[in-house]
């Protein structure tokens, strides 16, 4: 996969030797939490499942690293999947590792650059998203590209010793495209 270029990051493959970074962030419950589950993987499962995402449309591995343009080095991860064995769409995941890059807008342009890519590259016509409802910067982040709360999802994610609901975003293909349109 080529990087993706954007205004202030770009996206691009991961590489080997920032695996232990990632690792680390993938598996710190400072960044993973407090709105997802936490469970904890060996070095080996991530790097296998880092390698063999490409070939696998259903793996929650990170699939590009997020850097700044101007200093490049990790700042984040985003990651997409097939969300379900029937319906034909791909939900899009994003994490900030390093906390002096968040609430600067990356993970926003991220996301965006993410799904460009997905419309650009794939025949996919809805993209998703889900995030916990307590998570606010997640939401806002949905809502300013475009993404549509659809519904929430009592119940379905645990996490933290309870169950959480789940908020359901999705944008299609020609809304993204009306969206993204230069005005």
């Amino acid at each position: 996969m080529a990087a993706v270029e954007g205004a202030a990051i770009r996206l691009r493959p991961l590489d080997p030797v920032e695996y232990a970074k990632l690792f680390a962030w993938y598996n710190d419950p400072e960044v993973v939490a407090p709105y997802d589950r936490f469970s904890v993987d060996t070095m080996d499962s991530f790097v296998a499942g880092v390698q063999s995402a490409a070939d696998d449309p259903a793996s929650l591995a990170p699939r590009f690293v997020i850097e700044r343009r101007e200093a490049p080095g990790a700042i984040g991860f985003v990651g997409y999947y097939r969300a379900h064995p029937v319906l034909e769409y791909v939900d899009v995941w994003y994490v900030i590792g390093d906390r002096g890059a968040r609430g600067k807008g990356f993970g926003r342009e991220a996301v965006a650059l993410l799904v460009d890519h997905l419309y650009a590259t794939t025949s996919v016509v809805r993209v998703g998203a889900t995030c916990d409802v307590d998570n606010e910067p997640s939401y806002r982040l949905l809502e300013g590209l475009g993404f549509r709360r659809e519904g929430t999802l009592r119940s379905a994610l645990y996490h933290h010793a309870r169950w959480h609901d789940v908020y359901v975003y999705g944008v299609t293909r020609p809304e993204w495209t009306a969206r993204r349109r230069p005005r």
